[in-house]
């Protein structure tokens, strides 16, 4: 297998890992490479919802001067794992699952604070959708305290399925937005829940709001209308934590 550091390259070497069930954390492809070979890595790739870049071959070639045969992936820091198969899991030890689902959050430091608040927290796995999200690198492990690779992650294609597939598992889920009228300290925010938090630039999007259970918004006095990420992921998670063990 044609490695190299934290990275495989070559179509055959990449399609080898996918089907060994290696994780990715992403594949870089040369823009308007068609081959057969290609073309079956790329449904491989679909089918395992490993998120695929079309780039120019000089950044490739930047990467690795070797034969690369456009198609580069990255190994992924940690194993994600499906939320269908571990909130079942949950449920059967007879705890009240909390699962926080990221909907755009890219900034890896903020991604890595998050799941370090997330963990203290108690939450039992962060969703992330396959694209565009934050990568988990070195250095959001750093920045997460080692809290990556204590907290479960689960990578899947559609926001949207995962919250519909836990709302029929029997989780509320909330959506903590600034345009929110409904205080977090005045909504019950006990009993198996889902939080979805969103990117700095553009929230959540208006699908995820739409079907959320129940939209809060974090109590403020200053003058700025909003707070970091990271920093509103902890103070919403807290709260449902305390009222958790009121």
């Amino acid at each position: 297998m044609a490695k190299s550091g934290n990275f495989i390259f070559g179509v055959h070497a990449v399609l080898e890992a996918v089907n060994a069930g290696k994780d990715l954390d992403k594949v870089l492809v040369r823009r308007g490479t068609g081959s057969e070979g290609l073309k079956k890595l790329l449904r491989a790739l679909g089918k395992m919802e490993i998120p695929v870049q079309l780039v120019p071959v000089e950044k490739l070639n930047r990467i690795t001067g070797k034969n690369h045969q456009g198609v580069i992936a990255f190994l992924s820091e940690i194993s994600y794992v499906d939320i269908t198969t571990l909130l079942p899991s949950i449920f059967e030890k007879g705890q009240e699952p909390l699962i926080l689902l990221l909907d755009g959050v890219s900034d890896v430091r903020n991604f890595g604070a998050i799941a370090r608040s997330a963990e203290c927290a108690g939450v039992h796995a962060i969703v992330i959708p396959a694209s565009g999200s934050a990568a988990i690198n070195a250095d959001a492990i750093k920045t997460s305290a080692g809290a990556l690779h204590r907290i479960p992650v689960c990578r899947h294609r559609d926001l949207l399925t995962v919250m519909r597939f836990l709302q029929d598992s029997g989780l509320r889920i909330f959506a903590a937005s600034e345009k929110a009228s409904q205080s977090m300290h005045t909504t019950d925010m006990t009993g198996p829940a889902g939080l979805i938090m969103g990117s700095e630039d553009t929230g959540i999007s208006q699908q995820l709001l739409r079907y959320a259970d129940t939209l809060v918004s974090i109590p403020m006095k200053g003058t700025i209308a909003s707070l970091n990420v990271s920093v509103a992921s902890g103070v919403v998670l807290f709260e449902m934590l305390r009222q958790r063990e009121a």
